[in-house]
């Protein structure tokens, strides 16, 4: 999964942008990562659900119990 997560990151954001410092390249990926990859992409591993409904699901599950 890793290494599916790397290709895609490399594919889909750093290969297409030219960073003009390290702390861009940084707050860029930072910003792939937490605003598209972890909340709105959807995942095999999730059934292609998107990991924030999976999320939250697991949360109204557990405080309804």
């Amino acid at each position: 999964m890793a290494e599916s997560f790397f290709s895609m990151l490399k594919n889909e954001r750093v290969y297409r942008t030219v960073y003009a410092t390290k702390a861009q390249a940084r707050r860029d990926v930072i910003s792939y990562i937490e605003g598209f990859y972890n909340s709105r992409r959807r995942h095999s591993a999730l059934d292609y659900r998107r990991p924030n409904d999976v999320h939250y699901g697991h949360q109204q599950h557990a405080l309804a119990a």
